[in-house]
Order: C-alpha cells, then sequence, then structure tokens
C-alpha cells in the first residue's frame, strides 16, 4: 500500500468507525457486531502505525487511549461556567418564577397573562465540562475547575465514546458546549464488584469516580472506564438560534448525545409535575441524577434577566432530597476481610431508611472517623442518597456527651492480635498476618470455593468455619486432602453430605485453569483479569517465571496487578500451596482439547441468563457461552440477542424480554445452537 492509498483507506475507516460509535453509543442502535467494529479499528491501527504522518487528533484510534498526562494544563475559560442558585421546595421555584416575571416585566393579568416557556433537564451527578470545537472538530475538554478556569483534560475527554472527535451536519465553526461526564451506575457496580472480589476498597459513588478518572495519568486506565456524557448548553459569538432547546436539539444532528427526558415545560405548574414524577422515576435510570436544572428557554429572554456575580437569573437548579435520617452510634467494630483489610464498622440503633431497616454502616477507614470526629454514643447522620450502602455524613454535635472521647484507631488486628500496617498510598490498615489470621484463612477458603471460582457447592461458609475449628484445614490445599472419615465425627455432618462434599471437591479438579487462577485468590487479580492472564500465558509455569515487564504486555494488567503477581509467586508459602494443588491434579493449564471444542458460533452474540437449569449449571452455561464466542450479560437491553431461560425466569426479565421483542430460547436450543 503506497501512502495515496494509505490516506484514502485512513480516511474511509475513520468515517467508518465514527458512524458506528454514533450508532452505538448516542442513538443505542448497533448495526455492526462488536467484533466487526474491533477489526475495523485493528485495520486502521495498523496503517497509521506504517504511516505514523496520518495520525490526527481526531482519529478513531485516539480513543483506546495510551497518552500519559503528567500534569493537567490550567485554562481559562471565555465563558465563565457559573453555579446555579438552588432550590428545595416548590415555594422556591414559584418565587424563581414570580423574579423571572418581574424580571421581563410579565404580570398575570390582562395582554401579558402567559406562561413563561421553561427547559426542564435532569441534573447529572457527574463531572461538568467543557467542549470547544474548530471547524468541526474537537480542540480543546476543560474542567469547570472554580469557573473562572479549569483543567485541560483533552487526551482524556477523546477515550469517551460518546463525545465526538469530528462533527457532522451544519455546525458553526467555532463555538462551546457544555455537558456532565458521568459513570454509568452498572458500570460503577462492575467496577465495585471487581474491587471487593480481588480486596480493594470499593469507589463512594459513581460521582466520585468519574471525577477521578478524568484525572488519571494514564489515558488507557481513563478508556477502560467507560465513561459517557451527555450534553446540554451551546454556547458561542454567532448561534444561530433563537432558544435554549432549539440549539441543544440541533447539536444532537451534529453528533452530541443529548438527554431525552429535557422538556419544554409551559409555565411553573408544568415544571414542578416534571420534578414530582422524576423525583420518584430516577432510580430507574441507568445514571445518578440528584435534580432537575429549570432554564428559560428563550435566549432574548435569557439575555433581558441578566446574571447576578455568582449565577444566571433565567436559571435554577432544583435539589432532590437526599434520604438522611439521625440515629445512635453504638459501637464501632472491625472486620478483617480475606485480603487483610481492616474495614470500620458503625453498629447503630436500628432505624428506617429508603424502605429498609438499617443497623450499620461502614467507616471505611482510620481517615474517615478522624474527618467526621466519629464517637461511640454520637447521634450520626446517616444519609442513602445515591448510595446503596447507608454511610455516614456527620455527626450531631449538640447531642454531644460531656463526657465523650475520641476514636482511638485500633493499632492490632482484632483476630489474631498482630500488629496492623499501613502502606504509603494505601488508605486501609491491613494485618499482614495472611497464613493464620482466622478471619483471612476462612476468606481465603470461601474466595477459593465460590460459585464463580472452584464452585463446591457443597462446602458453605458454615462447613468451612467448622472444619477450620476442626484443625482439618488450614488453607486451600488441606481441602483436597480430606477424607470422608474425618468429616462424618462433625455435628450435622451426615454419610450423604460427606459424601457430597468429598464428590464436590472432586469434581472441582475439572474447573479450568482461569478460574483456578481466580480461585487463589491473588490480590487485585478478579475474575476477567485471570480470564485475560490465562489466554496470554496458557499455564501457570509461565505466569510464575515472568518479570514485570512481560507482565505488563498483558491486557487489564498494569502497575499494581504485576507488582502483586510477583509478590505472591515470591512466598515460599504460597509456592508450597500451589506445588501441592498441582499434585492433587488442578487445572493449571489451558485446556487443549476444550480449546479444540470451542467454535464462534456465538460470536457478536450478547446472551442474558435466567431461571433454573437441569441439564448444566448457570456457571456452564456461561462458561459455554464464551467457550463459543459470546458474551454473558446481567441485564437486557436492546443489544441482548437472546435470552438462555430455564424453570421459573425472572418475572422483571420476562416482562422487559418481550416488550424489547428479545428471543427467548430454552435449554435444548441452546444446545442444538452450539452442537
Amino acid at each position: 500500500m503506497n501512502f495515496t492509498e494509505a490516506q484514502q483507506k485512513v480516511q474511509q475507516l475513520s468515517q467508518e468507525l465514527e458512524q458506528h460509535n454514533y450508532n452505538y453509543y448516542v442513538l443505542d442502535n448497533p448495526t455492526i457486531s462488536d467484533y466487526e467494529f474491533d477489526k475495523l479499528l485493528e485495520q486502521l491501527i495498523a496503517i497509521e502505525q506504517q504511516f505514523p504522518e496520518l495520525v490526527t487528533p481526531t482519529s478513531p484510534s485516539q480513543r483506546v487511549g495510551g497518552q500519559v498526562t503528567k500534569t493537567f494544563q490550567s485554562v481559562k475559560h471565555h465563558f465563565p461556567m457559573l453555579s446555579l442558585s438552588n432550590s428545595y421546595s416548590q415555594e422556591d421555584m414559584y418565587d424563581f418564577d414570580r423574579r423571572v416575571r418581574e424580571g421581563l416585566g410579565i404580570t398575570n393579568t390582562g395582554l401579558f397573562d402567559e406562561a413563561i416557556e421553561y427547559v426542564c433537564e435532569l441534573k447529572f451527578d457527574g463531572l461538568s465540562i467543557s467542549l470547544i470545537y474548530k471547524e468541526g472538530q474537537l480542540s480543546q475538554a476543560i474542567t469547570r475547575g472554580d469557573g473562572v478556569q479549569g483543567d485541560d483534560v483533552t487526551t482524556n475527554a477523546k477515550t469517551i465514546k460518546s463525545l465526538p472527535l469530528k462533527l457532522k451536519g451544519n455546525y458553526p465553526t467555532h463555538f462551546e458546549i457544555r455537558g456532565e461526564i458521568f459513570m454509568p451506575r452498572p458500570v460503577f457496580d462492575a467496577i465495585n464488584k471487581e474491587r471487593e472480589e480481588i480486596g480493594d476498597v470499593p469507589m463512594a459513588n459513581p460521582r466520585n469516580a468519574a471525577s477521578g478518572s478524568m484525572k488519571m495519568q494514564d489515558s488507557t486506565q481513563v478508556a477502560k472506564r467507560k465513561l459517557d456524557c451527555f450534553l446540554y448548553n451551546v454556547l458561542g459569538e454567532n448561534i444561530p438560534f433563537t432558544s435554549h432547546f432549539e440549539s441543544v436539539q440541533a447539536a444532537e444532528t451534529w453528533g452530541f448525545k443529548i438527554s431525552k427526558e429535557a422538556k419544554v415545560c409551559h409555565g411553573i405548574d408544568e415544571v414542578i409535575n416534571f420534578i414530582n414524577y422524576w423525583d420518584k422515576k430516577r432510580f430507574d435510570l441507568p445514571y445518578d441524577t440528584d435534580g432537575v436544572v429549570i432554564k428559560v428557554n428563550n435566549y432574548l429572554q435569557q439575555k433581558n434577566l441578566g446574571f447576578t456575580a455568582k449565577s444566571p437569573r433565567w436559571a435554577i437548579a432544583y435539589k432532590f432530597k437526599a434520604e438522611q435520617v439521625s440515629t445512635e452510634l453504638q459501637s464501632i467494630s472491625y472486620q478483617v476481610g480475606r485480603t487483610g483489610a481492616i474495614t470500620p464498622v458503625a453498629n447503630l440503633k436500628p432505624v428506617a431508611l429508603g424502605g429498609t431497616t438499617v443497623k450499620r454502616a461502614s467507616l471505611h477507614n482510620a481517615d474517615i472517623i478522624e474527618k467526621l470526629d466519629v464517637r461511640v454514643g454520637d447521634f450520626v447522620f446517616v444519609e442513602k442518597g445515591g448510595e446503596i450502602i447507608p454511610k455516614i455524613i456527620g455527626v450531631d454535635m449538640s447531642k454531644r456527651q460531656a463526657h465523650s472521647q475520641p476514636t482511638l484507631y485500633i493499632t492490632q488486628c482484632p483476630e489474631c492480635h498482630t500488629e496492623l500496617k499501613r502502606n504509603e498510598g494505601e488508605a486501609n490498615h491491613f494485618c499482614p498476618n495472611e497464613a493464620s489470621c482466622p478471619p483471612q484463612v476462612i476468606g481465603k477458603m470461601e474466595h477459593f470455593v465460590s460459585r464463580k471460582a472452584m464452585n463446591i457447592d457443597s462446602l458453605g461458609g458454615e462447613t468451612i468455619v467448622q472444619l477450620y475449628q476442626a484443625g482439618l484445614v488450614k488453607d486451600i490445599a488441606d481441602l483436597y486432602d480430606l477424607k470422608k472419615e474425618q468429616l462424618l465425627p462433625l455435628e450435622r455432618m451426615a454419610e450423604k453430605s460427606a459424601n457430597n462434599l468429598i464428590e464436590g471437591i472432586e469434581k472441582s479438579k475439572l474447573v479450568p485453569f482461569e478460574r483456578v487462577l481466580y480461585a487463589i485468590g491473588i490480590r487485585h487479580v478478579g475474575e476477567t483479569t485471570a480470564k485475560k492472564i490465562t489466554k496470554k500465558v496458557k499455564n501457570l509455569e509461565r505466569l510464575m517465571r515472568m518479570n514485570k515487564e512481560e507482565l505488563l504486555t498483558i491486557d487489564e494488567v498494569g502497575e499494581i496487578i504485576a507488582d502483586s503477581i510477583i509478590s505472591y509467586f515470591s512466598q515460599t508459602d504460597n509456592q508450597q500451596i500451589i506445588q501441592r494443588l498441582k499434585n492433587t491434579g488442578l487445572q493449571f493449564e489451558i485446556n487443549e482439547v476444550q480449546m479444540q471444542n470451542g467454535s464462534d458460533k456465538l460470536k457478536d452474540k450478547t446472551i442474558v441468563i435466567s431461571g433454573v437449569f437441569t441439564k448444566h449449571s448457570r456457571e456452564q452455561y456461561k462458561d459455554l457461552i464464551e467457550l463459543h464466542g459470546g458474551k454473558n450479560s446481567s441485564s437486557i437491553s436492546k443489544k441482548t440477542s437472546f435470552v438462555l431461560a430455564g424453570d421459573n425466569m425472572g418475572p422483571e426479565k420476562l416482562k422487559k424480554a418481550e416488550s424489547l421483542g428479545v428471543k427467548i430460547v430454552n435449554e435444548d436450543e441452546f444446545l442444538q445452537m452450539i452442537n
């Protein structure tokens, strides 16, 4: 391929890829499979590597990240990013409407008896961003900062696939558009689930996650966070529109993702109806919203109303009330996780909050306790808000007892009394005694036998505790030395239960390498990362020999994971456990026969599993889906190819599948499909 041919091909591929991005991330209507998209992107990257001079800032290849930003340059906003006045009641909204009418000279009588046209938009809970476009190309992305100046995060913004790098249609030559970068709730939940599985502290909420992601130095890591962005405000010197809503609708035709929930309301009563509706329905959305932004629609009216020193007179934010209660903190206990991380827990006087009775709330770490100055006996404010897990947000100082003493964080493990440690840069204290600290040992075994790991369903948490207390198991390798006669004397262990347990342990020897690697519990190596590693290294011996540079070439493996893998295999105790597990016959390499039995019959299909099955377990069906090129998903959407349904399929999933016209397939049909 010569330069001219390469140039033409790059242009063609770029246009094609951007259109597919728009279809998928903005219209939610993909017209190409993920596999086909990846192949097109691979073609583009290969040509750009051969002809580096053809790489442009707006190339779709820039969305995968790769650039490192050591410092984020401060940039002054051309139009200040002012904050909005907040309101919390219907009275506030009527006052706002009255001020708007007075400012425009509109009364409620005679000729001027008319409703003001307002635009209501959901107030997204994320990171405000200002995007500058010149000649139809993304020129700069700047955070809000202090409203006068913010940080240039252009490199990271390019990884957000719903943000157009090049515009289409009839757009102004130079303009700004503002919006909110956010992390969708399903993405946030998936990341937190992975973090908890590998012993990391979960992220606090999607808002902080989005904000923190945009300030990451490595744009590759930002791309993995799957951020999204709604745009809602067009600014410029010569914008050819007469109203706010008109400009936003036009922006959608240029390629921007616009919230479909925005609505033009005629008069303040319609605004209040909109607020009341979304105060209840907001929890059904796949992203967090903490209120409604109300704007006068007409640009001329906005101009006439003008600004105060801090905010526009023509807009206001109505904030939804967070669910919050006050209750007594009766004690603080400390939990030890399977990785040794210590989590302080507030034990509360039971109180009703958000439809549930709350008795406990995480205090996260020593820094949070010190920051809140929370003490036993205090009356604390507990809130759910956008959080799933209740959290303490403050202390009612007016009720603090005179003899109250500051909370002193523990210095020794509450279980084994080993001196706690805290690594530089980490929030949590941890117990270093991983070999014999009871909760860590038991936690590692519970993780090892769990459904997504070795799947020994006959060996539950209570039985593991029983075996440990009886001195029969001290590590995961001891499970494979258990004999039936050792089990029978245990309480509630009949012959059938003992047989099932031994049989379940024996069956686990067939579990594939990727799940074994996840099961052994290397810190920071979650289920997804374990799959990536096993596909790359093929066997455990190679993984144990790899140095840091080699590990970093594996997809999903960064500095922290690489260091953790090296640390794990360098410890003598772990080496001995691995050798014992090898000797029992566990799968420590990819089963070539299994790989040969795979196919691409489910390539590019996204499949949801629901119900109870008779021929295989749910986990086995998930493995079969992946073996034949498909993708597992937990929720039904337009992108779902079909639902694999067993008996007692969830009624909500059935209802959603029927409403979206998603095909439902039973066990026999599925097995015929892949055989």
